[in-house]
């Protein structure tokens, strides 16, 4: 009888490992970036500020759903392009705080109000004791 990886199980599992590998490593991670571009195109807005793919910045001024485009204006003399949405390659326009940061600021804001009534219970029972 031959070791365990000798036989046609052993085999079998080393596939599924290599397999498994595969796609936690590689096909796992490039759906994940893919689904978070396809929103992020999906969720732009006209006055968006965006860079396409051939590094062309500018402002969002009209959006083309039935076309799956939209218009660009770029530069001081304001030249409308149309480009198609798969183009966008960042939507460079800051909204503000995100959800995670909000929630972290409403910790922080709780805890040093946690802090400083602490701190005021403290010398309030100093000063009964004197």
């Amino acid at each position: 009888m031959q070791g365990f990886f000798g036989s046609t199980w052993g085999m079998i599992l080393i596939y599924v490992l290599l397999f498994g590998a595969l796609y936690f490593f590689l096909i796992r991670p490039n759906s994940k970036k893919r689904k978070e571009e396809q929103q992020m195109r999906n969720s732009i807005e006209i006055g968006d500020d965006v860079t396409t793919i051939g590094g062309i910045v500018g402002r969002i001024v009209a959006i083309k759903d039935d076309e799956d485009a939209f218009i660009i204006e770029t530069g001081s003399d304001r030249v409308k392009m149309k480009f198609k949405k798969w183009a966008i390659s960042s939507v460079d326009t800051d909204k503000g705080p995100s959800e995670k940061e909000q929630q972290l600021a409403k910790l922080k804001e709780e805890r040093a109000k946690a802090k400083a009534e602490k701190k005021a219970l403290k010398e309030q029972q100093k000063a009964e004791k004197q």
